[in-house]
């Protein structure tokens, strides 16, 4: 059954029109009248609608029945990553959506190849935020991980305040232990991994005093998106 993002109040028995998106997902689609569909709007479970009518640009439709189905992760892990350059930030969104990310920090670091401010930073998360919703639709997650807004490394570990999660650092210090033996009991943990270039020393002794644990994945140098996603499998 069609899955369909519908960022409103929903209850069984209402009729409403979609919002635009949806609404163009739909006819894109050629869904029409008493077709049945699925809505969800993060707040928690997925509602089985019918499509009622179909306009030139909307579409309405009637809400039939409530399922508090979930299909989070076990662990609540946040990424927070310095972020790939081209379409590899679109790409990491996508996939860690569909792995159970509860939440993705895009971040520039010293050696980021991609830098962002101002409207364009906003414009790139709107994309990303967007790429978010789409996953869901396509994966079954009934809730969308939050992309937050771009942020300097620096200004963003000077926020993160007092402990309350557990804080992993992908590092290649000597001292790093294995992320399978740091993983922790299946408390929440951000996880935070680095640029194409790596983290300057400054960086990582920032982060250290900011409270993030130096983790390794392995002997292996794995791609930044591809190190994100793997630490994402492992801890989820």
């Amino acid at each position: 059954m069609p899955r369909f993002h519908c960022p409103l109040p929903l209850a069984a028995g209402q009729s409403l029109d979609l919002p635009a998106g949806a609404a163009r997902h739909v006819q894109v689609l050629r869904l029409q009248p008493g077709a049945r569909i699925t809505l969800f709007n993060g707040a928690g479970g997925e509602f089985e609608a019918v499509v009622e009518r179909m306009g030139r640009s909307d579409v309405a439709v009637r809400v039939e029945s409530h399922d508090p189905v979930e299909r989070e992760a076990a662990r609540e892990v946040h990424l927070a990553v310095a972020m790939p350059a081209n379409e590899r930030m679109d790409w990491l969104v996508e996939k860690a959506t569909e792995l159970g990310a509860a939440s993705v920090q895009p971040l520039m670091a010293e050696r980021s190849v991609l830098r962002l401010s101002g409207e364009r930073a906003g414009k790139k998360q709107a994309h990303w935020q967007a790429i978010a919703v789409a996953a869901c639709e396509q994966c079954g997650r009934n809730r969308v991980p939050a992309v937050h807004e771009v942020a300097d490394l620096r200004t963003w570990l000077a926020s993160r305040g007092a402990a309350g999660t557990a804080r992993l650092l992908l590092s290649l210090r000597p001292q790093a232990v294995a992320l399978r033996e740091a993983g922790g009991d299946g408390e929440p943990v951000v996880f935070l991994t680095g640029p194409e270039g790596g983290w300057s020393e400054a960086e990582e002794e920032a982060a250290l005093a900011a409270g993030f644990r130096p983790v390794t994945l392995g002997a292996r140098v794995l791609r930044a998106e591809t190190a994100a996603l793997a630490a994402l499998a492992a801890l989820a």
